[in-house]
């Protein structure tokens, strides 16, 4: 009965969303229809109905075939609401409405939120939870870390951008989104900003970035958070493996770095032999690759007009701040005056996800003070 059911849901390109009951009740608009995971209890009813269950609640379970062992499981599958289909819906043709979930197809159709239930595709005996707490674990079993402290790794999705999750906290004006596998949670309390960077809350430029935070695991509203911990935010790296290889993190590519603002700004004249030169970029730069690649130099045209044998040097040191996405080249000694300057960026110069900086130049004229 349930065949063309199933396969119509296999052949769903969406990825799958690691939850739990307590999400699955709480915002079944954003959960329709979506291929999902879950960790429950099965147990079948005198009447033969099958649900699955967990601390917040229990929901109807239809999976093809046998059915599915009592006890606890691992489901995956499609969640259902009944009342946002239509009753001439194609994947409601081959299902007995009546016997599954006490529907008359020739009477009032239920409403919204009134029908809902997780169509298996697959159901196994659950895994325990790693020893190490994950994302994806607290996740599917909540009620394990709730009021826990934890440390977790995850890929930054900013203010929930990349939409993993239904709804927030509402904690902090600076919440943001961790997500790891087909797993994702909120941190709370706590703004994506250290000594060494600062990320964007509602643009993809940053989502690349990969964090460890600790905090106490807290719940509410369908939703789970970290309530971060002062002190604990760093940047770390990716996982060898994540918990479910069927679902790798796909990221949107940001667009490349590039220089938005410079001062002295492009041609400027008459500027001081003091002067310190700033540059700010579109987003993050990885420090490292500055090294070597920024070349600042008079013009050589200008030396062979002079008739002196070499040009002068212009000895500099440069700093880059994270927080700003700004390079500052501060020289040694003042400037040549009326000379013109010239600045490099030169090739090998990268951002934090390894995109390579568009060319840049600068140049500018000195005055005589």
């Amino acid at each position: 009965m349930l065949i063309a059911a199933s396969a119509a849901l296999s052949a769903q390109p969406v990825t799958r969303h690691a939850t739990n009951i307590a999400a699955l009740l709480a915002y079944p608009s954003y959960f329709h229809q979506r291929p999902i995971l879950i960790v429950g209890t099965v147990t079948t009813t005198a009447a033969g109905e099958m649900r699955v269950a967990d601390e917040a609640g229990s929901l109807q379970l239809v999976v093809k075939g046998t059915g599915a062992p009592d006890g606890l499981d691992e489901i995956r599958g499609e969640f259902w609401d009944l009342g946002r289909m239509k009753p001439d819906d194609v994947r409601l043709a081959n299902l007995d409405l009546r016997t599954l979930f006490h529907i008359d197809p020739a009477g009032s159709w239920p409403k919204t939120g009134e029908v809902t239930a997780i169509m298996a595709t697959a159901v196994t005996r659950a895994a325990s939870p790693p020893l190490a707490p994950t994302i994806r674990a607290i996740v599917l079993n909540p009620a394990r870390y709730v009021d826990q402290k934890v440390t977790i790794t995850g890929q930054y999705s900013g203010r929930n951008i990349l939409g993993d999750l239904p709804n927030d906290p509402a904690k902090s004006r600076y919440d943001f989104v961790l997500r790891a596998a087909d797993a994702a949670i909120w941190v709370a309390n706590m703004r994506p900003k250290t000594k060494e960077f600062e990320l964007s809350l509602d643009a993809r430029i940053d989502t690349g970035r990969w964090l460890q935070v600790a905090g106490i695991v807290r719940q509410g509203r369908g939703l789970q958070w970290i309530d971060a911990e002062a002190g604990t935010l760093a940047a770390a790296k990716p996982p060898a493996e994540t918990a479910d290889t069927e679902a790798p993190i796909r990221v949107p590519a940001a667009p490349a770095p590039e220089v938005i603002f410079s001062a002295p700004t492009q041609d400027e004249t008459d500027v001081p032999l003091a002067t310190t030169v700033r540059i700010q970029f579109s987003r993050d730069i990885d420090p490292a690759t500055l090294k070597g690649r920024v070349r600042v130099h008079y013009l050589d045209a200008q030396t062979a007009e002079r008739g002196e044998p070499a040009a002068p040097t212009a000895e500099f040191a440069t700093q880059y701040t994270a927080a700003n996405h700004e390079l500052e080249i501060r020289f040694a000694k003042p400037l040549e005056r009326f000379r013109t300057l010239k600045v490099d960026l030169q090739d090998g110069i990268l951002g934090t996800d390894q995109q390579a900086l568009k060319p840049w130049t600068l140049t500018f004229a000195l005055g005589g003070s």
